[in-house]
């Protein structure tokens, strides 16, 4: 049902002959059974909880105009926090006859979603399609780009010692800054198997689940926001440095999943999630020392630096400002958010010194880059 033919349905029952702004629960309910309307079985204890959470028992006709056409607004959260205790006690785990690909999506819903409200909703109103295709393709694309290099290379591990490998277009170099696209192409390319395994596992695992919950616009800005800032922080910290893999990103959707989860612990259904917790961190703590000893510790001769290991700690960063903020209006619209505006201001004050810095800083340091390949 839209937006129009609703208020024409209410217009004509006349549920509101005095203009009050505020329509009866029972009244609107009585009229959802009588029509048939299709509404979700989580509108409609969504429903139950707005009037509860108002003291004549009525929904204020924005609110129910919101409901109906899936928008939530904070005013909408808050009142449905507040009536929040006249929703339904039982879980998504007792549903029953559910098929393959429904427990799948209850099981993402638990692993994602710290509220039952949030699970109920989402469980509802998720649909198959448009599927989630910006993390699988990333993926399938970072695949086939290490398969065609390995197999040009001939070699499958610690690519980056090839003599040909920083030839690549897509590789981040800073003798290369000119070339801007390199900011972001670098993402396509890993140091050896070791990394793209680890990489494809976290974006398959972690990305995919939060793209079918948070959206393809809202995941995809996250994540290149990751990379970006990743190319752009090397740039800056570590200037002989060239970038490789899709780390920034990565560390992106992953800090801003284990911190929203660590900010709702309480409502966190996933199993097992304390030894999850301890486990991602000694994995994600071990890619990032291990990238730290192939930067400054190079078990083979190299032609020039190996690269940097800033991508992962900017990503993460981006994933626990930025991403957190995303992860945590789910359904909401985030131009209503005022701590969206200030986490968009401050990335926005790095990007415009990031590129400052490339233009005019290496010149004026005298930074002594290696010649490009």
């Amino acid at each position: 049902m839209d937006r129009s033919s609703l208020l024409q349905l209410i217009q004509e029952q006349q549920l509101d002959p005095e203009h009050t702004g505020f329509i009866g629960a029972d009244t609107f309910t009585g009229l959802v059974h009588s029509h048939e309307l299709p509404l979700d079985p989580a509108k409609l204890d969504m429903l139950v909880a707005l009037a509860q959470s108002n003291e004549r028992g009525q929904v204020c006709y924005q609110e129910l105009v919101d409901l109906i056409s899936s928008k939530r607004s904070s005013s909408f959260k808050r009142a449905i926090a507040n009536g929040q205790r006249a929703l339904p006690r039982d879980g998504l785990l007792d549903e029953p006859g559910l098929g393959v690909y429904k427990r799948f999506v209850r099981y993402v819903a638990y692993e994602i979603l710290p509220r039952e409200v949030d699970r109920h909703w989402y469980f509802y109103r998720h649909r198959s399609c448009p599927p989630p295709v910006f993390m699988a393709s990333v993926t399938l694309a970072q695949i086939i780009v290490f398969l065609c290099y390995g197999a040009r290379l001939n070699k499958w591990v610690l690519q980056t010692y090839h003599p040909e490998y920083m030839k690549s277009p897509l590789v981040y170099h800073p003798g290369h800054r000119a070339r801007a696209w390199r900011f972001l192409t670098y993402m396509f390319m890993h140091v050896g198997l070791e990394q793209l395994g680890f990489n494809a596992l976290l974006q398959l695992m972690i990305g995919v689940p939060l793209e079918m919950v948070h959206g393809l616009l809202r995941i995809s800005l996250l994540y290149l926001a990751g990379v970006l800032a990743g190319s752009l922080t090397v740039s800056i910290t570590d200037m002989r440095a060239p970038v490789v893999g899709g780390s920034g990103g990565v560390y992106a959707l992953c800090s801003a999943h284990l911190a929203n989860v660590v900010m709702n612990w309480a409502g966190m259904r996933c199993p097992y999630k304390l030894l999850r917790m301890v486990l991602a961190l000694v994995c994600m703590s071990s890619e990032v020392g291990r990238a730290v000893w192939l930067r400054f510790s190079p078990p083979l001769p190299a032609s020039g630096p190996q690269p940097s290991f800033m991508a992962h700690l900017a990503g993460a960063v981006v994933g626990v400002s930025m991403g957190l903020t995303i992860l945590r209006s789910y359904e909401e619209r985030l131009r209503d958010q005022c701590g969206w505006w200030v986490v968009l201001l401050a990335y926005g004050t790095f990007l415009l010194f990031a590129i400052f810095w490339n233009i005019f800083a290496y010149d004026l340091l005298g930074a002594h880059i290696p010649p490009p390949p």
